[in-house]
């Protein structure tokens, strides 16, 4: 049997989005609980050809969610905990819409699912980190993808109405898994035990009342009489909670004003970030503009300057950057990542996030999305090369970039040709990039780098540590094994082009399986398992014919006629 690769037609994707252009959320925010309430516009799809019954959702819907968690975390700083419901009674969400996903080609369904999951990632990371806790008021059925909403959050509650339900029914009733974490919160998060997990994620119907709280499914179940107060009171105990400013504190939020952006054919331009397009090459040069003009010297500086501080500003259009490459530039397979600037500046802004983040909610918001951001690019499917060369300023925070691509290249001492006075090539390790950011599966991108096993005691590290501070040129660079090669400026240029043209030549497919296992090394975390299994399985899954095949599950799902399945196992 024969598996048929649907042609590429996927559309350009826009991920610009504000409360007032929202189709299908609706943000109430009330004193210390804001209620983000799913209310979907059947009519409303990012593409033709669908309708988002049942309030389904699309990737239209997860780009408004992301859009609304990121203003709830930078713009309100008094929520300090988001009710998370459906504005529609008795159906809280059926989860991705099946017509979206079978009409749609393989790259886009994997896309939706990565973009869905690090969108419920940051859910959780906002209940981790932000003092903005989430909790699933589920006031009608969860299915799929509706109840992985509900699983993001922190507690689910469930209306016991003699017919709500939660349910995984994808393997079931579509041949495919519940692709946006189900099966490992389910068990990682929830501690459902195995067999449950099991019986459950083959149940169509799911579970509902007191089984679902007895399996751990949900929390509570609260009878439809006391509903509204009683979410009411769990939402005003998980506030009570939080370490966010209070609403009499004075605290105001930043408003995350529109992106910038200049597009044309060859690239996309931001104010400190930019990326230009080989498209002969397949591959996208990408340069981040450090830091100018004067540091903040006080915290209340910071607010002042808002979406303008150049931590957030660079984070803001790095993050839109690697969004829409994903989603609309899929056979630029390279990205070349430079940086340009100053190092001392960079260390010097950097230096402000150290010393206000454990005291200043917005100082603290900024330096975890610069974290969710490198998450982002960490679960890429792109070729990832680092170029150092003169005038680069990879230190600190942004040699974060250098470190999570698959190699990196240092050019030793300046160009022959160059008439400009300048210093060679540096990079600078500061205590950022020993833990500050860390990968999924919990470590730092060093801490990847030189993993020695559980039982390592730590000595590259340790070393590396002492050489924190101070600006380490090429040749060091490559013995301390910081670079992957430091060529002289003989060699730089050939040598550079010569491995991106074998780079190019390579399967993309191939490439992407080996990034993915030599991207995240050592331990597994819940995090690191839906990208690394789920996703890399749901990703084989959509291609096959049981699933995507004319005869699979996903085609014929709603049309009264049965899956025809291969039975061979494989």
């Amino acid at each position: 049997m024969t598996t048929t690769i649907e042609p590429d037609t996927t559309p350009a994707v826009s991920f610009d989005a504000d409360p007032a252009s929202y189709k299908h959320w609706k943000l109430d925010v009330q004193g210390e609980v804001a209620y983000l309430r799913l209310d979907i516009d059947e009519d409303g799809g990012i593409v033709p050809g669908y309708e988002l019954k049942m309030n389904s959702y699309d990737l239209g819907v997860d780009i408004e969610l992301y859009d609304a968690t990121q203003r709830l975390r930078f713009e309100y700083p008094g929520v300090h905990a988001v009710v998370l419901t459906s504005a529609k009674d008795r159906n809280f969400c059926a989860g991705a819409n099946i017509r979206m996903l079978a009409q749609s080609s393989h790259p886009w369904k994997v896309n939706f699912c990565k973009f869905t999951n690090e969108t419920r990632n940051g859910i959780e990371d906002a209940s981790a980190h932000s003092g903005q806790v989430y909790i699933a008021a589920v006031n009608g059925t969860a299915a799929g993808g509706g109840y992985e909403m509900a699983l993001a959050c922190e507690e689910i509650l469930l209306i016991d109405d003699n017919s709500s339900a939660v349910s995984l029914p994808e393997v079931p009733l579509l041949g495919v898994l519940p692709g946006t974490g189900g099966l490992t919160r389910v068990v990682d998060k929830r501690r459902v035990r195995k067999d449950r997990a099991d019986v459950f994620a083959t149940k169509s119907e799911g579970a509902r009342g007191k089984q679902a709280v007895e399996w751990k499914l949900v929390d509570e179940v609260i009878p439809k009489r006391n509903w509204d107060e009683t979410v009411a009171e769990r939402a005003a105990t998980a506030a009570a909670r939080s370490n966010r400013p209070s609403n009499d504190s004075g605290a105001t939020g930043i408003a995350l004003t529109p992106l910038q952006r200049e597009e044309t054919a060859d690239g996309i331009t931001y104010e400190h970030v930019k990326a230009t397009f080989d498209r002969g090459q397949g591959l996208v040069e990408i340069t981040v503009f450090g830091p100018e003009g004067d540091v903040p010297d006080t915290v209340d500086r910071v607010h002042e300057l808002g979406a303008d501080f150049w931590p957030l500003a660079m984070t803001r259009q790095l993050d839109d950057l690697i969004l829409r490459l994903r989603a609309n530039e899929l056979e630029l397979g390279t990205w070349v990542i430079r940086t340009e600037g100053d190092v001392e500046d960079a260390l010097a802004f950097e230096k402000v996030i150290e010393d206000f983040s454990g005291s200043d909610w917005l100082v603290n918001e900024i330096r975890h999305y610069f974290k969710r951001t490198l998450k982002r690019l960490d679960v890429t499917s792109r070729s990832l090369i680092a170029l150092i060369e003169p005038g680069s300023c990879f230190a600190g925070a942004l040699l974060e970039l250098a470190l999570a691509c698959d190699r990196q290249y240092m050019l030793d001492g300046l160009m022959e040709d160059n008439d400009e006075e300048g210093a060679p090539a540096q990079i600078v390790l500061s205590a950022s990039n020993f833990g500050t950011f860390p990968m999924s599966n919990g470590l730092s991108r060093l801490g990847s780098r030189f993993w020695g096993g559980p039982d390592d005691d730590g000595a590259a590290m340790a070393k590396l540590r002492q050489e924190t501070s101070r600006r380490i040129e090429a040749a060091e660079a490559a013995e301390l094994g910081l670079v992957t090669e430091a060529f002289d400026d003989i060699d730089w240029e050939d040598d550079i082009r010569i491995m991106l043209e074998e780079r190019a030549s390579l399967s993309p497919d191939a490439l992407t399986g080996m990034e993915a296992n030599h991207r995240f090394v050592g331990p597994e975390t819940m995090e690191s398992r839906i990208f690394s299994r789920l996703t890399a399985w749901q990703n084989w899954i959509f291609v096959r014919p049981n699933a995507s095949g004319p005869e699979g599950a996903l085609r014929r799902y709603g049309t009264g006629r049965k899956a025809e399945f291969d039975r061979k196992r494989v």
